[in-house]
């Protein structure tokens, strides 16, 4: 019984960090480190290479089972699995309720999310040090990066598969750096709104299969899932290992880009506002208010989390 209670209190932590992690500028790394599990993640994370996955898979085999009991446990598969289950619940769930806003409420949801992102940027910045050229240019180009990349994907790149692809690596592997949200880089991506409508579309696949109506829904979603999911994988034996070498060697100038990359994500909810508006032909002045109002409600959000982070030490 204590075993069990163990594992759906790591479940429902999972659940608080993939609320987090589904909307842009909270970031479950910063969940993960509040309620207690952020160490634990990180090494079991970086224990994933693909040596030990090889011996995992190879537990097909009977022979192999016992290194591939020993390769699961030294990755510690079975915390990353329910903590994982706990994750994609509350981001199933999440995405599906987000999909709903974008297109009832989509002024207010993007208000939200720039209060969201405003305030994480402003947490984060007490952290930054310029004091050097390279810091200095390392800000520079997160800010640049991101704001470029805000303006084209929303308006150019539209949703081809290896751009979902790049997407899951990128978010999957900013869930473990507390204060980056996975989704906020997708957002700059340009592939947030278009990732909640295919899981809201799953959601409703899934129900009409339940009930007999066909898998039309599932088979429609399937590759930008898959895609997505694949890209995730192939962030966590990459992006996030990049992530944590360049702290490990260069924090300052890391931090400096990271921070910065969030500042320069600012211009995405305004863009996707602008376009919303023109596309209704509303105009900003009439929109402002509820735009405003929802930044204030998102800005507080994350200023009361930081309260019950700001003792924890990273």
């Amino acid at each position: 019984m204590a075993d069990l209670r163990e594992w759906a209190t790591i479940y429902l932590k999972g659940v608080a960090m993939g609320s987090a992690d589904a909307v842009p500028g909270v970031s479950g790394g910063t969940i993960a480190l509040i309620v207690g599990i952020y160490e634990r993640l990180i090494g079991a994370v970086t224990a994933v290479d693909s040596d030990r996955a090889r011996r995992v898979l190879a537990g097909v085999r009977p022979g192999r089972r016992a290194d591939a009991h020993a390769a699961f446990s030294e990755v510690d598969g079975a915390f990353l699995l329910v903590l994982g289950a706990g994750i994609g619940t509350a981001v199933v769930a999440v995405l599906s309720a987000v999909n709903r806003l974008l297109a009832t409420q989509p002024v207010a949801t993007y208000g939200f999310f720039f209060g969201l992102i405003a305030a994480s940027a402003a947490v984060l910045l007490g952290d930054v040090d310029l004091s050097t050229p390279r810091r200095k240019a390392a800000a520079v180009a997160g800010f640049a990066l991101a704001f470029l990349a805000s303006g084209v994907a929303a308006t150019a790149l539209g949703s081809p598969l290896p751009l979902v692809f790049l997407a899951g690596g990128v978010a999957v592997s900013a869930m473990v750096l507390p204060g980056i949200s996975g989704s906020l880089l997708l957002i700059v991506l340009g592939q947030y709104e278009y990732m909640s409508g295919v899981v809201s579309r799953l959601v409703d696949g899934l129900g009409a299969l339940a009930v007999g109506d066909g898998a039309d829904g599932i088979v429609e979603t399937l590759p930008p899932v898959a895609a997505f999911l694949l890209g995730g994988l192939g962030g966590l034996f990459t992006i996030a290992h990049a992530v944590r070498y360049a702290l490990s060697r260069a924090r300052a100038a890391t931090l400096a880009f990271l921070v910065s990359l969030i500042v320069g994500a600012l211009r995405a909810p305004l863009v996707e506002t602008t376009a919303i508006l023109a596309e209704s032909g509303e105009s900003w002045r009439g929109a402002a208010p509820r735009f405003a109002l929802a930044a204030l409600v998102g800005a507080v959000t994350v200023l009361v989390l930081d309260h019950y982070s700001a003792a924890i030490e990273y």
